[in-house]
């Protein structure tokens, strides 16, 4: 099926919370257990991440990897509210510094970070290249990249079959954000051609669920600028 945009920001209070009590642990946990899979000489240094939602990823690493310091970054008020309870309550404030930015050119430094994150924010971008770019433009030369997302299924009844088998539980609210979000998403053939364009076809690209799509790897030490 084609792609059908969904929202870019979830900026109702209450569409946040209900996002934030969702039992996504599992997932977030699997994220930060790749990451260390993947670069496990990677114990310290600068992070950010993208779209960080409420914060559960962030605190994750705070705690698995103390010696990081950890931007995260959402362009959602509501959702940054919630990540920075979180923080506060996981007691990892000194580690993670929550803020409320929205891309592209986020006003941060220039190549200033070993490691570029993010789980599930491209498919909220009507444009996934401002994503790569920011990637690029955050990066340091050879940093790290994990960046994981929806995967767009074949049709909108196997997006509702994916959404009963996996938040069939949850409340009517977060299903019909999983449903949309799952028909805004990218496919694979999409993804891997966003960053080969970018100069990032050094990048792994590869399925990370019968949901989700994974990149991962180091960036060049030079990117084509775009």
């Amino acid at each position: 099926m084609d792609r059908i945009l969904e929202p870019e920001l979830m900026v109702d209070k209450k569409q946040a919370e209900a996002y934030a009590r969702a039992d996504l642990a599992q997932i977030n946990q699997g994220f930060v257990d790749r990451f260390r899979s993947c670069f496990p000489k990677i114990t310290s240094g600068a992070m950010v991440d993208l779209g960080c939602g409420p914060a559960d990823i962030p605190v994750r690493f705070a705690r698995a990897l103390p010696s990081l310091r950890i931007t995260a970054v959402d362009g959602s008020e509501p959702m940054i509210a919630l990540a920075q309870q979180a923080v506060e309550g996981a007691e990892v404030g000194d580690r993670v510094r929550p803020l409320c930015l929205r891309l592209p050119m986020l006003p941060l430094g220039l190549q200033s970070f070993d490691a570029v994150v993010s789980n599930s924010l491209v498919h909220h971008l009507p444009d996934p290249y401002l994503f790569w770019n920011e990637v690029v433009r955050l990066g340091r030369p050879r940093g790290i990249v994990l960046v994981m997302d929806l995967l767009r299924p074949e049709s909108p009844e196997r997006a509702w079959e994916l959404v009963q088998k996996y938040s069939g539980h949850e409340p009517d609210i977060l299903k019909r954000d999983l449903f949309n979000s799952l028909c805004a998403a990218f496919t694979l053939r999409e993804v891997r051609g966003h960053i080969r364009s970018r100069g990032l076809g050094g990048l792994v690209c590869e399925m990370a669920s019968d949901r989700h799509w994974i990149v991962w790897g180091h960036l060049p030490r030079e990117v084509p600028k775009g």
